[in-house]
């Protein structure tokens, strides 16, 4: 069926032909999607996973799928907005919407036809920790992409008009955020449990940070971070190992060796607090802090499964049980295990009516402290664990590009090449012991928590009249 799609494009006129390859590329990753939503899929925790090293020295992770003629690679590269300077803050996210605008001898509008020619699509995010970039393209294209993704990533221009243009839209949103009383609630909550460790900073930067950022900053930032030492790389699709070894040499061999990035501290949130961002609203936002825990700690799991009964699990946990099906509090809620590079923490978020606020908070705590007094069940374990297990490849594993992002943080946390191979048996050899441990150890402390809306005091009292 493919097949003919295509067939049918090729014999367009030229002109159309040319105007369809950009095109043809959505047809593809449509018809991806339904070959990944075979029954098949359950064995990709089985696919084999080569490590691919270029004569430069670049490793990748590869999975060949020669069934379907697209390459999606995604990279990361060390060192993300927590390395905004002061006083620009900003300055990453800023670089990271300037790599499809121009590249060597291409302008922004050359460089943009070009990828449209080839049919390929390019992006860059920042995260507290990293710069990444992925790239989707046909496998019959793959010369002319990673053509243009190797200017991209070793001779962005940075000129000033897009500089300026991107500034502008960043900073559209940062004024609206402005005006929005979650994203400066957030803004307030990182201040107080996290002080003036970068990872309190806005991602975005502010008017003035914004307005402070040269060209000759980006450019400096990017000859600091690009490099070979701090890249991890996951390539998925319809290429061979000797190609990708090759392509690897071609788009990131000639980047400097070492970064030079400045040194980020670790940081505990400041638990123990009460934080109220006082709006007149008819809804109050609730979200609560509690310590977390490493990638690398060896009780990892039992956290995970036990995040995963009192919170994670959309509508089996226990507090969207408590919250929601019994009472009607929310229309959700939740758990998360916050894993930065420098900090670590449970977070549970919700919201409810305001006349409710405090009965809800209440609740939340009550949920959490059983959690941490008893534990949960042998019931709850043995589900939570079966759930875990057959949900990894439909969350993790389900296109070439969430594959190639899951091969990638594979590599960031140090799992090893054969994890997910071993993930089953990890999650397996947790006891009933564990997961109580690991409650106690994260739930026994006061947390923080942050209120958005009415004052409580009042909304409280509002609620019993």
């Amino acid at each position: 069926m493919m097949s003919m799609v295509l067939d049918r494009v090729a014999a367009l006129p030229s002109p159309a032909r040319e105007e369809s390859k950009l095109y043809r590329a959505f047809v593809t990753l449509g018809f991806t999607l339904f070959f990944l939503l075979l029954p098949a899929l359950a064995a990709r925790a089985e696919m084999n996973i080569q490590e691919v090293k270029s004569q430069k020295g670049i490793t990748a992770w590869l999975v060949e799928d020669h069934s379907v003629p697209l390459i999606a690679i995604r990279f990361v590269f060390d060192g993300g907005t927590a390395q905004d300077p002061a006083g620009k803050e900003g300055l990453v996210n800023l670089m990271t919407g300037l790599f499809d605008e121009g590249a060597a001898d291409l302008d922004s509008d050359a460089f943009q036809q070009k990828l449209d020619d080839a049919g390929a699509e390019m992006s860059f995010q920042a995260s507290r920790d990293g710069t990444y970039g992925q790239m989707r393209m046909l496998s019959e294209e793959k010369d002319e992409a990673f053509g243009l993704l190797k200017l991209a990533v070793n001779s962005p221009r940075f000129d000033q008009a897009p500089i300026d243009r991107i500034r502008s839209q960043v900073l559209s949103g940062v004024l609206a955020n402005e005006r929005d009383p979650n994203t400066v609630a957030q803004q307030r909550w990182l201040r107080a449990i996290y002080g003036e460790h970068p990872y309190s900073r806005s991602d975005q930067g502010s008017k003035e940070s914004l307005t402070a950022i040269t060209a000759d900053d980006i450019k400096a930032f990017h000859k600091a971070s690009f490099a070979r030492g701090g890249l991890h790389v996951a390539v998925v699709g319809d290429i061979d190992a000797a190609t990708l070894a090759s392509e690897l040499d071609a788009v990131f061999g000639d980047l400097p060796e070492k970064q030079t990035l400045a040194t980020v501290a670790d940081i505990t949130p400041k638990l123990g607090q009460q934080l109220e961002v006082n709006y007149d609203l008819p809804q109050t936002s609730l979200q609560l802090a509690w310590p977390g825990t490493k990638r690398t700690d060896p009780d990892f799991f039992a956290c995970v499964l036990m995040n995963e009964i009192l919170g994670g699990s959309t509508f089996t946990s226990r507090l969207f049980q408590e919250v929601r099906e019994k009472r009607g509090l929310a229309y959700g809620v939740s758990s998360d295990l916050v894993d930065n590079e420098h900090s670590h923490a449970l977070l549970v978020t919700t919201a409810t009516r305001s006349d409710r606020a405090a009965e809800t908070l209440s609740i939340v705590r009550q949920v959490v402290r059983d959690m941490a007094q008893n534990g949960p069940t042998e019931a709850e374990l043995a589900a939570t664990k079966k759930n875990m297990i057959g949900a990894y490849a439909i969350s993790n594993l389900d296109s070439s590009s969430s594959i190639a992002a899951t091969l990638v943080e594979l590599q960031i946390q140090k799992l090893g090449i054969d994890y997910i191979k071993r993930r089953t048996a990890l999650i397996d050899a947790v006891t009933l012991a564990d997961v109580k441990a690991a409650a106690k150890k994260l739930l026994s402390a006061d947390p923080a928590v942050m209120i958005i809306g009415p004052p409580l005091f009042q909304v409280a009292g509002a609620g019993k009249g």
